[in-house]
């Protein structure tokens, strides 16, 4: 197993900041400094700053409703990160991203398997966004953004857009490029205005006010890992 595959599914830090500590030659697997993409083989001793990985944490899953201007990242040197935010006083870190201008449901865990799993584009997990853009559109605008838009060099998957009014629409996505929903707009000439993401998977932001957090039920997480399994 890679190691910042392995590392992560430990709960003791992310993928990247995984990739960070190996650019500061921080690890060593038995007793020799890692490099990147090296990998870990059952009996292997793998030491943080000559230290041991503290034993895999219980479980933790939260739902998040991410306010604007709060960044969806565990390095502590950017100021607003999402982990000060949250002041959790456990290990946690984001799954995925919600870039600081928009709003929403944002899940966090120290489950670095789970985080893997959410995070492969091809398993096609749903998220569902409400967005208002700063004019009103028409149905060629609806058609066009889920049929394929041409972006970052690929065309997008199609997906499921549902009018809300003039400026205002729903969209369900299966795939997470990189400011997707914004990118598709200005493809347009439309600029985002308000973007919330309202669901991810079976999971729902209702209930939970601006910068409110709660833990999943186990129901939820019994129902999320059914359908990532």
């Amino acid at each position: 197993m890679r190691i910042n595959k392995y590392i992560s599914e430990t709960g003791c830090c992310s993928r990247r900041e995984t990739d960070r500590l190996i650019a500061d030659c921080r690890i060593t697997i038995n007793g020799v400094t890692c490099e990147a993409g090296d990998t870990v083989a059952e009996g292997d001793i793998v030491l943080i700053d000559g230290s041991p990985i503290p034993p895999k944490a219980i479980p933790v899953y939260l739902a998040l409703n991410k306010p604007v201007g709060i960044t969806c990242t565990a390095a502590k040197d950017v100021k607003g990160n999402i982990l000060d935010f949250m002041d959790f006083p456990e290990r946690i870190f984001p799954v995925g991203r919600l870039d600081k201008a928009s709003e929403g449901l944002i899940l966090l865990t120290n489950d670095g398997a789970i985080v893997n799993k959410i995070m492969r584009s091809e398993h096609g997990h749903e998220k569902e966004y409400l967005v208002k853009v700063d004019k009103p559109f028409d149905d060629d605008f609806i058609l066009g953004m889920s049929g394929g838009v041409e972006i970052l060099g690929v065309t997008t998957k199609s997906c499921t857009v549902e009018r809300i009014s003039d400026c205002e629409f729903r969209i369900i996505l299966t795939q997470g490029l990189n400011r997707q929903i914004r990118r598709m707009c200005k493809v347009f000439g439309y600029k985002v205005e308000r973007l919330e993401r309202k669901r991810i998977m079976n999971l729902s932001v209702e209930g939970l006010s601006s910068g409110e957090w709660r833990e999943l039920t186990v129901y939820e997480v019994e129902e999320l890992m059914n359908r990532l399994a």
